[in-house]
């Protein structure tokens, strides 16, 4: 074990201060129930951006990254479009704000502005939101729980504690045991103190990473420095043709097996497939999780653009200086560190523990520790607080006691943080790895979220009914899907999106339209572009100095430009960690003149 008292210092007075901040906020958070889940719709944009940020900074899916980056290179910051990462633009450049101008308190809140507070088909649609976002927020701790675990194993050998700890505890769960005390940790500042807890909280662990990611991409310089990578032609590259052409024979033939297992090899027809299943995810607007939570977090709606845009120039630069720089050291070490299974064969998202643990110094190897395990208390508290957000408002407040005391309320939080975080361990216990549960969750079930999501925002006649029935049809094609076929849930996708379209249709066509003064209503508060001529008619007969919403293609445009700076702002930390000068200052060339450019059709345009 080579953490030193130095490192393990830092890592708890870092756990003894997130206790300590759950307390602090206590008081505040038992206020009301807006301030304990919104934090009272009062934190400034730049603060709600990093904690969003923060927890977009998880340890699960940083340790997928650096497999990635090991075995594809360069060509690995395409990947991430499988969440679809670009969907924070989308959110920049218009869906943050519609979403904000409802005033909702959780995504299932937010219907009722859409399809209004009555009827069978209102109540559906509620419910399936709220049974989708438990789903997902299941999902997400479970995939938390997994990487921590794997996490700690490498720095903490059970051979080390095991004397320690009153009772057996299999191999085969050792990581499932570290995963369960970390998480306490997590769940009881969360709960106690409500999202100002979560945001300061993600302050910090900003702060630590930030340290930890520069440092980690200086010392990969150092150790590069008169060295060269052993890596195939074309890794140093974003660029692709049909295939990858990433030939590993001779230098790693276990990279080539997990491009097989992976089934990324035709990279070009699995691209598109990501981005045409990408944009219509984005098109769908925030999914029901702790992103959605933020952007109603926000003081009004030009903040929430404001935040959402923050989020990529702050998170991608700092997590990908850290990405490359572990990936150089993997590359240039890769038979120090110890990667193989139990069952022989070799685990790629073991790299970002064991190069931290066999290349930092005492102190770095700290910091960056601890910051990676507030990444996933950050991630996890998170995730638990939108959890609590639907159970609460949307189930006991909606139908079980609607006229709870705010004293009641605040056990009810309590109680239901204990209780799902409780079930997102006991799903960690079936996940094999990062990668399959992540590939479930972008690929399948939220496939399944997609159309009725999208529908919602631009095309008038779609009612509650459409949305219940291609949410379900989504949603149980998404369950029912990996029992059927084996290959990669991405290439199913475009299936699952017709079942739910079906759903979508059908559902729509069998009921009468949104009651019109609801429509009037949502049509002039969020002023969405689509396809909402009939309704148009209607606001402007009343109201003839209504300006509608004739930004479509200044959004577009906008989008674009947005995708191709944040490309530029993910692959900007690789290119300056390998120093390869040409492409580092055409990209920063590229990044100055697309922020000069958004400034005058993004930033100085910003309503509320």
């Amino acid at each position: 074990m080579k953490l030193q008292l130095a490192d393990i210092s830092i890592v708890v007075i870092y756990l003894i201060s997130m206790l300590l901040i759950g307390m602090y906020f206590r008081k505040k958070a038992r206020k009301n129930k807006e301030s304990y889940l919104l934090a009272g719709k009062k934190l400034p944009w730049y603060l709600l951006g990093l904690s969003d940020a923060s927890d977009m900074f998880d340890i699960s899916g940083t340790m997928w990254m650096v497999s990635l980056c090991f075995v594809y290179g360069f060509k690995s910051i395409w990947i991430p479009w499988l969440w679809p990462v670009f969907n924070q633009v989308f959110n920049m450049m218009f869906l943050a704000k519609w979403l904000r101008r409802s005033n909702a308190d959780t995504g299932a809140a937010w219907l009722a502005t859409r399809f209004g507070f009555v009827g069978k088909g209102v109540i559906a649609s509620h419910n399936i939101t709220v049974v989708f976002a438990l789903i997902g927020c299941l999902g997400f701790l479970a995939y938390g729980f997994v990487g921590l675990g794997k996490f700690i194993e490498i720095f903490v050998p059970w051979k080390y504690v095991q004397p320690y700890v009153p009772f057996h505890v299999r191999a085969e769960y050792v990581a499932h045991f570290y995963g369960i005390v970390f998480t306490l940790f997590a769940m009881f500042y969360s709960i106690l103190g409500g999202m100002n807890s979560i945001v300061i909280g993600d302050l910090i662990k900003y702060l630590i990473m930030t340290v930890g990611c520069i440092a980690i991409g200086f010392i990969a310089m150092k150790h590069l420095h008169g060295q060269k990578l052993n890596v195939p032609k074309g890794w140093n590259s974003p660029f692709f043709g049909i295939d990858l052409n990433l030939d590993w024979r001779g230098i790693l033939p276990a990279a080539i097996k997990k491009i097989k297992d992976d089934q990324f090899g035709l990279f070009s027809i699995f691209f598109m497939m990501m981005l045409f299943k990408g944009v219509f995810a984005s098109l769908a607007g925030p999914a029901p999780n702790y992103d959605m939570q933020k952007v109603l977090s926000t003081r009004s709606p030009k903040e929430a653009s404001k935040m959402t845009g923050f989020v990529s120039i702050i998170l991608l630069p700092i997590r990908y200086t850290m990405v490359i720089g572990l990936t150089v050291l993997a590359v240039l070490y890769y038979n120090q560190m110890n990667l193989l299974t139990t069952e022989g064969g070799t685990d790629f998202e073991k790299i970002l523990p064991a190069a931290i643990n066999n290349f930092l110094p005492v102190g770095i190897l700290g910091i960056v520790l601890t910051g990676l395990l507030g990444a996933f208390m950050g991630t996890f508290s998170g995730t638990l607080n939108a959890a609590q957000a639907y159970i609460v408002n949307d189930i006991y407040l909606k139908y079980i006691n609607p006229k709870a005391s705010t004293k009641r309320v605040i056990a009810m939080n309590y109680t239901t943080g204990i209780v799902v975080a409780a079930i997102g361990i006991g799903l960690g216990f079936y996940v094999k790895n990062v990668n399959s549960i992540l590939q479930w969750i972008v690929g399948a079930l939220y496939g399944g979220y997609i159309a009725s999501n999208v529908l919602k925002w631009y095309w008038w006649r779609f009612n509650a009914r459409g949305f219940f029935w291609g949410m379900m049809a989504g949603i149980v094609a998404a369950l029912v899907f990996p029992f059927i076929f084996t290959g990669l849930p991405l290439y199913n996708w475009p299936l699952l999106f017709l079942i739910s379209i079906i759903g979508c249709i059908a559902g729509t066509y069998s009921a009468p339209p949104t009651d019109i003064d609801v429509l009037k209503k949502f049509y002039k508060q969020v002023k969405p572009w689509g396809f909402w001529k009939p309704i148009h008619e209607l606001v402007v007969a009343e109201d003839p100095a209504f300006q509608p919403n004739k930004r479509f293609k200044l959004d577009m445009f906008n989008v674009v430009l947005g995708i191709i700076g944040q490309s530029c702002l993910t692959i900007l930390p690789m290119y300056l960690i390998l120093w390869m000068k040409l492409p580092l200052v055409i990209t920063v060339i590229i990044l100055v003149i697309i922020a000069f450019i958004l400034k005058k059709t993004w930033w100085n345009k910003l309503e509320n």
